[in-house]
């Protein structure tokens, strides 16, 4: 007898990019330019290997020029040209689900339906979690000393949180805000976006710092803070490097990030999506299932994953290898201005 199957009403052909599609309108991170999609990016995961390497050259060193003379004796002074080499890691993940048969009867509806309906946003919520992981471990590798010159430890962050809260002075302020943003001198106003937790957004609305603005159709009030768009989350992690926000310490942070800060790249697994009946499951009640996979690439610009990563990519986990470890990444770009994050932490009452 022949049934009705979810992959019957969903042609993974048109389904999978519809997937990555809505993914994409529905992230802010996307939206706002901070991360930015790569062909180049795309083609590298469609082809093999677990990292790719990018080399690029540097730019001049600022050293001074030649006096001209007319003595035919003396040579000018020869200077050369550097090399870099970006190094970004492969991730593959996947989501599987299923439903009873059974539920779906006393339901009255299917469970299957309402699940691929919700995929986009599901992967729209891991994206961002990757991204938080991502940069939890650049920072993590920025905090700790350097093995040589490729960075000043700690440029990046503005800690103002000190051993315990005092009112207007460990807590979240334009002052403060300002002072991170500076951390790129005169390129700070490339920093248009930040991340704030719900507390410190709390705070800046308190003190009547968030404007609104609608979206384009008049639709949604978008919240900005000194011209720089806001994204409220609670994933934000401590200073130790793990978790969400410290909260019984009162510890939050704030990231800000330029256009393009990150590169975001997608490829095509063998099989993106797939379904799938146990007829047996339920004493025989039945059971449908349905396996999502993705394979992306969330590269913090001027960086090299150094880890060791396995097969299907690292983790979002604080453990070695995975995206949010300290020793996963290396800064190759020593220029701070190049480097278009900064981070601010506060200690709210």
């Amino acid at each position: 007898m022949a049934v009705t199957k979810i992959a019957d009403v969903v042609v993974p052909e048109i389904y999978t990019p519809y997937k990555q599609q809505m993914t994409e309108e529905k992230s802010a991170l996307i939206q706002s330019g901070v991360v930015a999609r790569d062909e180049s990016l795309d083609a590298l995961l469609n082809g093999g290997g677990l990292t790719f390497s990018t080399p690029s050259w540097k730019d001049l060193d600022n050293d001074e020029e030649n006096t001209s003379t007319d003595n035919e004796a003396s040579d000018a002074d020869i200077s050369k040209i550097g090399t870099l080499t970006e190094i970004s890691v492969r991730l593959s993940r996947n989501k599987a689900w299923g439903a009873m048969d059974l539920a779906a009867d006393l339901a009255g509806s299917k469970p299957m339906t309402a699940i691929g309906n919700r995929v986009g946003y599901y992967w729209t919520r891991r994206l961002q979690a990757m991204f938080i992981a991502t940069m939890q471990g650049v920072y993590a590798d920025n905090t700790a000393a350097p093995s040589g010159s490729e960075h000043v430890q700690g440029d990046l962050t503005n800690d103002i949180s000190g051993g315990s809260y005092s009112a207007g002075v460990t807590d979240f302020s334009a002052e403060a805000f300002i002072d991170t943003a500076v951390t790129m001198g005169d390129s700070a106003q490339a920093l248009g976006m930040c991340f704030m937790h719900s507390i410190v957004f709390a705070r800046a609305q308190k003190n009547n710092l968030i404007d609104f603005i609608p979206d384009a159709r008049g639709e949604v009030d978008i919240p900005y803070f000194l011209g720089r768009r806001v994204i409220m989350d609670d994933g934000l992690p401590n200073p130790a490097g793990a978790g969400a926000a410290q909260t019984a310490a009162g510890i939050y942070h704030t990231w800000l990030f330029g256009a393009g800060a990150v590169r975001y790249g997608v490829g095509t697994p063998e099989t993106p999506f797939e379904t799938d009946r146990l007829p047996l499951a339920g004493d025989g009640g039945g059971q449908e299932y349905m396996v999502d996979r993705v394979m992306w690439c969330l590269h913090p610009a001027g960086h090299a994953y150094v880890g060791t990563s396995p097969s299907g990519g690292p983790t979002n986990a604080a453990t070695s290898n995975n995206l949010a470890n300290a020793g996963s990444w290396q800064r190759v770009f020593q220029e701070r201005k190049q480097i278009k994050i900064a981070r601010l932490i506060t200690r709210e009452s």
